[in-house]
């Protein structure tokens, strides 16, 4: 088959095979099929979509090309979540440990950042030593010790996704829903599921910004799910203002920590007990809230967390002494330009100015900056004086007008309070679709 001609194919919106799907795919895997070449794909299928016998077979190849795994000797139900990927949306790292400690196995393979948005695995990176390139062997090794599991790809698992996630981040292909749909069902079904729970963030700082792409792209994931004998929820969750009120990498770890001492923001709080309770759900447990409640009450989500750092090699003493997370020494306030009440404090904005800093990426070969990032001090609703701080930048030395010009242009003053958005937007499940 020649790469060249599907491409035309589906750049002037003509319909792919299974049969030279499943060779694009594998083409691209071994090398065959080259990064500029599927950056074109990759940008045809974003004008032009898959249609679902085409979504399938993408999707299927993806799953397929490199190993899965094999938990069938684990006696838990095994339930994960997955995030469309926000600003400040740092729900994985609490929520793991505390469905851990109801009893459901979570083997949760997560990405990094994506554009404006952060990723998981960039944050673990930020404790010291810790290790999210785990083998197949080790992976298991530690959801057995702790529970849960939080570690990239390997090599050999859904190799296919590994390699047109981090293109797709280099070539503004991100917000297509045939290609959010199979990167995050291939990797989940990769991990040999009993269910699985999906945060679909729609808003400013989300791929996906009205509620109709968002629903959509859900019911697409609850459907590939279906046909995988998979049960799959889904919450569409707000993401027009930042998920709490840190952005960066370090500092989103501390405020993971705080929400497991039941000290963290509330906003933050709400969508991780939500997601919590959805999961145990979905493993068809008992009692849900309760469980979610006496894990966090009881101390048992924050022992999962500490064997969970333990068990990849980073520093536990985080939990106590967070000034062993690396963070940056200079500082630099966004003041109120006057009185009144926020209305906005755009997601996407905030997003890029702490990716102008450096905690995220815009190249896949881009290093992130763990020390860096923002801190919200006004959300929206929230009544502020003239001069009084709406966030801090935290930077290293050197010009970071862009960022700050960016984080300014974020904020909206107004003389009255707007009203407030449901932070859960809706749930959709395999029967609503």
């Amino acid at each position: 088959m020649n790469a060249v001609e599907l491409i035309e194919r589906k750049r002037d919106a003509g319909r792919l095979t299974d049969k030279e799907i499943k060779w694009l795919i594998s083409a691209y895997t071994d090398g065959t099929v080259t990064d500029y070449q599927m950056s074109a794909m990759a940008m045809a299928v974003f004008l032009n979509g898959l249609d679902a016998d085409e979504l399938a077979a993408w999707t299927a190849a993806m799953l397929h090309s490199g190993d899965t795994l094999d938990l069938s000797d684990f006696d838990m139900p095994k339930v994960d979540k997955h995030s469309t990927g926000g600003v400040g949306d740092k729900v994985s790292i609490p929520l793991a440990p505390i469905v851990a400690a109801c009893g459901v196995a979570v083997p949760m393979m997560s990405g990094r950042g994506l554009g404006h948005t952060g990723g998981t695995l960039d944050k673990l990176d930020s404790i010291p030593g810790f290790d999210t390139q785990l083998d197949v062997a080790r992976f298991r090794e530690v959801l057995g010790r702790c529970g849960f599991v939080m570690a990239g790809q390997s090599e050999t698992l859904v190799p296919a996704d590994r390699k047109l996630y981090a293109l797709r981040d280099a070539s503004g292909t991100v917000p297509s829903i045939p290609l959010i749909a199979s990167s995050i069902m291939s990797k989940k079904l990769a991990e040999d599921l009993d269910g699985l729970v999906l945060d679909v963030k729609v808003g400013s700082g989300a791929f996906m910004t009205d509620m109709d792409r968002a629903r959509q792209l859900a019911r697409t994931m609850v459907g590939l799910g279906d046909s995988h004998g998979v049960e799959v929820n889904a919450l569409i969750t707000d993401m027009d203002q930042p998920l709490g009120n840190m952005v960066g990498n370090s500092n989103e770890i501390a405020e993971s920590i705080d929400v497991l001492e039941r000290r963290g923001p509330a906003d933050l709080t709400e969508i991780t007990i939500a997601l919590a309770v959805e999961m145990v759900r979905v493993a068809d447990l008992d009692d849900p809230e309760g469980r979610v409640q006496r894990a966090l009450d009881s101390g048992a989500a924050m022992e999962r967390f500490l064997c969970m750092v333990e068990a990849h090699d980073g520093d536990p003493r985080i939990v106590g002494d967070r000034s062993l997370l690396p963070m940056a020494t200079e500082t630099t306030a966004i003041e109120a330009p006057r009185s009144g009440y926020v209305a906005r404090c755009d997601a996407r904005g905030i997003g890029i100015a702490a990716m102008r800093l450096g905690a995220g990426r815009t190249r896949k070969e881009d290093a992130v900056d763990p020390g860096v990032g923002i801190e919200r001090h006004a959300k929206v609703g929230t009544e502020v004086t003239e001069g009084e701080a709406l966030c801090v930048l935290t930077h290293r030395p050197g010009d970071i007008s862009d960022a700050l010009e960016r984080a300014r242009a974020a904020f909206e003053i107004a003389d009255e309070a707007p009203a407030q958005t449901a932070l859960i937007r809706e749930r959709i499940t395999s029967a609503e679709r």
